[in-house]
């Protein structure tokens, strides 16, 4: 169950959650109705191990909003438009205007809509009350903010914002990669994305290559900054961050994940506990390092 992008929010530390799980069951996942195209609501985060909508290990709390998506193709709706349009061509001897499209297609829709499959969606997120973030599973902007919505939706108020440097994360990255010193324990990953500074100069992705090296120094001469880096973290975590402060390919790396290997679990549920108590742990660590070095800003209490 380990997180594989982390899109941030921060909130404030006051926030009360005593409540939580009443206000989670009244807005737990309902199926998607004949009619609908979507549903969204809380799942237990241990899926079917696990009857709770929320788990939680000291200030760390992991949150799932699952959802049902019905899967109606653009295509075969537009076919069958053409064909009626078609027909109605053929009778009335003109074609039909906008509006008589537009209700064909929303009649279209009604029709199919019952018998169209349903796709089972889930987003993850980890929420640290004593830091005041909130971490959502996904490198989508718009997937984050409907969690957040969702959060919002049980709590009444959920006053969430994304998390916003008060330096410029691209000088902040451009200068690690030219020689500046690093936060204590981070190191150089093997991939970036340079980028020039124009709006239409060039960009440079680079994968599995020393980015200390001379290709890369020319680059940095040349003018190009670094908009995604990739950085470790005391070989415990790998992940690329970018200047929209998105955390991609996060990844736990052996000297984190050999402290679950060393410990025996007899189920499933003992296992995810064992292993988002982890998450939760090297998360922690990952964010008090990124909050100092780009100096992020704190939610208003």
């Amino acid at each position: 169950m380990f997180f594989r992008n982390l899109t941030l929010f921060r909130f404030p530390t006051s926030l009360d959650l005593s409540d939580l799980e009443q206000q989670l069951a009244e807005c737990a996942l309902k199926p998607v109705g004949p009619l609908e195209l979507s549903s969204r609501g809380f799942v237990p985060p241990f899926g079917h191990h696990g009857d709770a909508l929320s788990h939680g290990l000291h200030d760390a709390l992991w949150l799932t909003v699952g959802g049902e998506d019905k899967l109606l193709p653009g295509a075969v709706v537009n076919d069958l438009l053409q064909k009626k349009l078609a027909a109605i061509e053929e009778q009335e001897g003109r074609k039909p205007g906008g509006r008589t499209r537009k209700r064909l297609k929303d009649d279209l829709i009604t029709e199919l809509l019952p018998r169209a499959f349903v796709r089972p969606v889930r987003s993850d997120a980890l929420l640290d009350t004593s830091l005041g973030v909130i971490a959502v599973d996904t490198s989508s902007r718009k997937n984050a903010e409907s969690v957040v919505s969702e959060i919002r939706r049980a709590l009444g108020s959920f006053p969430a914002l994304p998390v916003n440097a008060e330096v410029a994360p691209r000088a902040i990255l451009t200068g690690w990669i030219a020689g500046d010193t690093l936060p204590e324990g981070l190191t150089l990953g093997d991939e970036c994305e340079l980028r020039d500074p124009t709006d239409t100069g060039a960009v440079v992705k680079v994968q599995r290559m020393d980015l200390s090296g001379d290709e890369i120094a020319r680059h940095l001469e040349s003018g190009k900054q670094a908009t995604r880096l990739a950085l470790v973290l005391d070989d415990h975590v790998s992940f690329v961050i970018g200047e929209d402060l998105v955390v991609r390919k996060f990844k736990l790396l052996d000297g984190a994940v050999d402290q679950l290997e060393s410990t025996e679990r007899d189920d499933v549920t003992a296992e995810l506990e064992a292993r988002f108590a982890l998450m939760a742990g090297e998360f922690k660590r990952l964010f008090n390092v990124l909050e100092k070095a780009f100096k992020l800003s704190k939610a208003d209490a």
